[in-house]
């Protein structure tokens, strides 16, 4: 239905009448603010009329009812957010299958390298072994250092020096 098609002056010019009756009621109740109060609210249909802005009203929400109404009744609409969410799914998975691959590669990567390097091969005397550590060689038995700790001791004995340094203990 469009705007023109209903007829709009009688309507507003009718309901600013009727609220303006209950203005004179409501001051006639309440008292004078009252009255005022509804006698604003009365006149702002015939205003919304003669002002060009209950035309604009209608267009916008017309505009809105039938954007509303086509994307929830349309098949093709709800056939396309269907098709979007499969696609989105089947990238998750692709995702998913694509990082297990990856670990599975890693994974089969450092066994070969663990398996060959330990393979039965003896380390040559001064060069590291399988294990990443140097081989000791015979009859050369050094005094501990502190660098000979695990990794983990070594970040806090760095830390005990500067507070040992500090006289904190």
């Amino acid at each position: 239905m469009s705007f023109t098609a209903i007829a709009w002056t009688p309507l507003c010019v009718g309901i600013t009448v009727v609220g303006l009756v209950l203005s004179y009621l409501a001051f006639r109740r309440r008292g004078l603010a009252a009255g005022l109060r509804a006698m604003a609210w009365s006149l702002l249909p015939l205003a919304a009329l003669l002002t060009g802005i209950l035309e604009t009203l209608w267009n916008v929400v017309s505009t809105l009812v039938s954007f509303v109404t086509g994307l929830v009744l349309s098949p093709m609409v709800w056939t396309g957010i269907v098709l979007a969410g499969l696609s989105v799914l089947l990238f998750v998975v692709s995702g998913a299958l694509r990082g297990r691959a990856i670990a599975r590669g890693r994974a089969s990567g450092a066994a070969d390298a663990s398996g060959t390097a330990s393979a039965g091969k003896p380390a040559a005397a001064g060069k590291p072994a399988a294990t990443g550590k140097p081989a000791a060689s015979a009859g050369t038995a050094k005094p501990v250092e502190r660098s000979a700790q695990p990794a983990a001791a070594d970040d806090f004995s760095d830390i005990e020096d500067i507070l040992r340094r500090r006289g904190i203990d």
